[in-house]
């Protein structure tokens, strides 16, 4: 395998990059390097890579089927097997198990973090991991935070995988993941190194994968968090999120956790909570964007260029009178960005509202829900209470989530094979 001017890859830096095939088509990305750690100072022998191909499946690549890597992609050729892949005994990953463990310096004794690895080739043409990156962990004669370079011989302690590690490296090398990519990486991962991930990552990160995590990876990150920190989490949570996670939790651990919460964020939930699962109200967010008569075109426009909002929400905003966070006053109809979008800045969104589709009621059961937004075209659903007041609005991701299978944000049941798809 060539890698241009270097036959050492330091394997961190893998974490993501692209693979591309003999045609220049993209394969998938890299999620991982698989590695079989070996007795004594032996070098860990290198099998392959972890590859993420669409829908969200890792699959193996044997380190023989890479051709090259350089600065921008990972090189492979022939077929890939599309199996989905299944760490067997024995087997290490490089990137979400050996970085960030704590290790030792033959020479001194001296505590070490792992920071990266790096894999060379010998002249059997396999290849090892030969070199350890390592920060120096505090202690000694070394500053704190120094990074060196040294043979995979010089360190000790690898076997050591049920002491507490870190993830400052592993989350350095995933740091460009979009929330749902890093939950289904952090899905993979034993219980352990999910919650030490979890505790590395600062609250609003935590909150945006947690919304995309199976809902047991939920509860059980939540229970490893200490009760400031979970509170601090479900805040920076969507509240229909937080909800949703709480109404897993027992009564009074709901009850715990809302009362550590800011009174402001604790209550939009608590509001949610009150609302079966299937209905309207427990499908809802609280948040969309809402707008008193009063407002400009200008106004709506720069609320829904917003960042933070989903491409449904940022869709229309709903024209209410004051006050206008939920519940509202008096619920006036809905502006479609298409619409705003055509008419003068200084427009009023009150003389743009579609008053033809009425609200939906938060007792709307799901199969009503899906009708309405197919019936009218719409991305989000208007939810009022009995009084006319906007309690807030479902939209079409929040029905997909309910339309799919419980467990659709994970593995699919029966693919996991049971032949051994690679080899040592």
């Amino acid at each position: 395998m060539a890698t241009g001017t270097t036959t050492r890859v330091f394997l961190a830096r893998l974490a993501g990059m692209t693979v591309l095939d003999p045609n220049g088509e993209q394969v998938g990305r890299v999620r991982d390097v698989v590695v079989m750690l070996r007795g004594g100072a032996q070098p860990p022998r290198v099998l392959g890579v972890a590859v993420e191909v669409q829908p969200r499946r890792r699959v193996f690549v044997p380190i023989g089927q890479v051709t090259s890597i350089d600065a921008e992609a990972v090189f492979v050729r022939g077929r890939i097997n599309l199996r989905r892949f299944e760490r067997r005994a024995g087997e290490t990953l490089v990137i979400t198990e050996l970085l960030d463990r704590r290790v030792r310096l033959v020479e001194d004794g001296v505590e070490v973090v792992v920071a990266d690895v790096a894999m060379e080739q010998s002249r059997t043409r396999d290849w090892f991991v030969t070199r350890v990156a390592v920060r120096t962990a505090g202690g000694g004669f070394r500053r704190r935070g120094q990074l060196q370079t040294v043979d995979w011989e010089s360190v000790t302690g690898f076997a050591h995988e049920d002491e507490e590690q870190g993830a400052a490296n592993l989350l350095a090398a995933f740091d460009q993941l979009r929330p749902a990519d890093l939950a289904h990486v952090m899905h993979e991962l034993s219980q352990k190194r999910r919650a030490e991930v979890a505790a590395a990552l600062d609250d609003e990160r935590l909150a945006d994968v947690l919304e995309e995590l199976p809902e047991d990876d939920q509860v059980e990150i939540l229970a490893h968090l200490e009760g400031e920190r979970a509170a601090d989490v479900l805040e920076a949570m969507a509240p229909d999120d937080a909800a949703d996670l709480l109404a897993e939790l027992p009564t009074d651990e709901q009850e715990r956790l809302l009362a550590l919460m800011e009174p402001d964020e604790a209550d939009p939930v608590r509001r949610l909570l009150i609302y079966a699962e299937g209905t309207a109200g427990g499908m809802m967010t609280s948040e969309p964007v809402i707008l008193p008569p009063d407002a400009t075109v200008a106004e709506a426009l720069a609320r829904v260029r917003d960042p933070e909002l989903t491409p449904a929400l940022a869709a229309q905003v709903f024209v209410c009178r004051p006050p206008t966070e939920t519940p509202t006053g008096k619920y006036l109809g809905i502006a479609h960005i298409q619409r705003l979008l055509r008419e003068p800045p200084s427009s009023l969104v009150s003389g743009l509202v579609d008053s033809d589709i009425g609200p939906l009621g938060p007792d709307v059961l799901l199969h009503e829900l899906t009708s309405y937004l197919a019936t009218y075209n719409l991305v989000a659903v208007p939810i009022v209470d009995d009084a006319d007041h906007l309690v807030g609005a479902v939209t079409v991701d929040d029905v997909l989530d309910h339309l799919l299978p419980a467990n659709w944000r994970e593995r699919p049941s029966g693919e996991a094979h049971t032949e051994a798809s690679h080899g040592t």
